[in-house]
């Protein structure tokens, strides 16, 4: 169902898609009321795709108006679950029909390989809104055991007007991550997409209102975090912002919920992620595929990127040879070619600043292990670099691109060590065929994610999030994400003789 096309055929797509332009509120396009634009490019060539409305506080406004008024009157959240989840059925089946159209839309605006958005992006998008559609008529509310003089119900309900603010690494599942369990509640929502990667969110937004989301429950306005970004964490009318970017902007979220309402705040932050590979893996041609996807998957552009190898000094010298003999098959290019796996960076900014770690290589002395290149000034190839130490900022800091460290260790407690060495803990992979190591370094590793000997981040049912500085208020995924876009409410109810007399007096 998701097999890739051709590039001729992604081609031929590519230049009959009409590329979607403007915010979408209260059930239709509209231009800023501004009247003012930005260009959003293709990273891949620097074409200009399309001029898109650049918003600010007064477009906020009366998006957040129009979501008040769609919650406040039921049009959405006093629909049976059962007609709630019929609607965003039909919503993921919309998304089904159009699937191609919505995978050559990412890759176009973000420079992802089309053939990651065709086999990953799209359908696990898909997935993820039929899941929280799923799980809507089957979560239960509670009773509390308080005796024979009250009822008490213990209830959920769903929290209001929510503003999701998106990354622009991955803008179709981070938009599924959160308004697959905001609409599934009830909830109105309000979503902000990156300013480099608005266009699948835009086409989205239509598809939903296509298959019966009632106008203003779902509402994009694009534009610049200070026009935008920070008019929803500060507006007094917003109940919830839920975040996915970095963690210097995750803590001014934090900043705008003090400073206005005290609004519920959900951040999905940075991440510098170790891959910790013992001397007993049991098969380190599997830990070397493990290890270049986990790294190298979305060009490194991924929260949960394995960012450093933390290897046994005995086998550090064979997994990278390994290593290197998969990185053959991680062609570097054109991004709607399906037989690329690395895609261009998403813009020429962050371009600089993934080469700018390159450059210090020489004055570091560290050893390109494998690739180091690049070229056209939007690619940067598959890049694996030995001997950094802990002090170094290779080790340190989040690249956010196709970069891998190595770093060595000779124990076990120095390989716990290493991997919590950093404010991140969003995730870790471990490799080895200990059970015991296993459970070890999977409990102590200070990570909102562990995976053994695989890289990974779960499936819908498993809950995503960091510890540290790589997270904070809850998690996105699962059904631990559907209780955070709702408020729990306390019915006690007096059923008591001594009531029961007095109604009857």
């Amino acid at each position: 169902m998701h097999e890739p096309l051709t590039a001729a055929e992604y081609r031929a797509i590519a230049k009959t898609i009409t590329l979607p332009t403007s915010a979408f509120i209260d059930g239709a396009f509209r231009p800023a009321q501004s009247g003012k634009t930005f260009e959003t490019k293709n990273p891949a060539t620097g074409d200009l795709l399309a001029e898109i409305s650049a918003c600010d506080s007064s477009d906020v406004d009366f998006a957040v108006t129009k979501a008040r008024a769609a919650f406040e009157d039921g049009r959405w959240r006093l629909l049976s679950p059962g007609e709630r989840k019929r609607v965003l059925l039909g919503f993921a089946r919309l998304l089904e029909d159009h699937r191609h159209e919505l995978a050559v839309l990412e890759s176009l605006d973000s420079g992802k390989p089309v053939r990651e958005c065709q086999t990953v992006d799209v359908p696990d998008t898909i997935h993820t809104i039929r899941w929280h559609a799923e799980l809507i008529d089957k979560l239960y509310d509670h009773t509390a055991p308080v005796g024979a003089s009250a009822l008490t119900m213990v209830v959920r309900e769903p929290i209001g007007v929510v503003g999701a603010v998106l990354p622009w690494n991955f803008p179709l599942l981070m938009l599924a991550w959160k308004i697959g369990p905001a609409l599934a509640a009830g909830c109105s929502v309000i979503v902000k997409p990156a300013l480099e990667t608005t266009l699948t969110t835009l086409r989205v937004a239509e598809l939903a209102h296509e298959a019966g989301i009632p106008a203003g429950v779902f509402n994009v306005v694009t534009g610049g975090g200070k026009e935008v970004g920070e008019p929803i964490g500060l507006h007094m009318d917003i109940d919830m912002v839920t975040f996915t970017g970095s963690t210097p902007t995750g803590r001014r979220f934090l900043r705008y919920a003090a400073d206005s309402n005290l609004k519920r705040i959900v951040l999905e932050c940075g991440g510098k992620n170790p891959a910790v590979v013992m001397d007993d893996a049991e098969d380190l041609d599997l830990v070397a595929e493990q290890v270049v996807t986990g790294a190298f998957w979305n060009m490194g552009e991924n929260c949960s990127a394995t960012s450093r190898l933390l290897v046994h000094a005995n086998i550090k010298d064979d997994l990278l040879a390994r290593m290197g003999a998969y990185l053959r098959e991680w062609k570097t290019g054109d991004p709607l070619d399906p037989e690329n796996r690395i895609g261009a960076l998403v813009s020429p900014t962050h371009f600089a600043k993934v080469k700018s770690y390159l450059d210090d290589l020489t004055k570091d002395k560290l050893v390109v292990a494998h690739g180091g290149e690049t070229r056209e000034g939007v690619y940067v190839e598959p890049t694996i670099i030995d001997g950094v130490s802990p002090a170094s900022r290779l080790f340190r800091e989040e690249i956010f691109g196709p970069v891998l460290s190595v770093t060595t260790f000779n124990s076990l407690s120095e390989a716990i060590t290493l991997a919590n060495d950093t404010p991140y803990g969003l995730a870790a992979s471990v490799y080895t065929g200990s059970l015991r190591k296993a459970i070890r370094l999977s409990r102590e590793i200070r990570a909102g994610v562990v995976t053994v000997n695989c890289f990974g981040e779960g499936d819908a049912s498993t809950p995503f999030g960091g510890f540290k500085e790589s997270g904070f208020g809850g998690r996105d995924k699962s059904i631990f994400a559907h209780d955070q876009y709702t408020e729990l409410k306390t019915i006690w109810i007096d059923v008591s003789e001594r009531s029961v007399d007095e109604t009857v007096r």
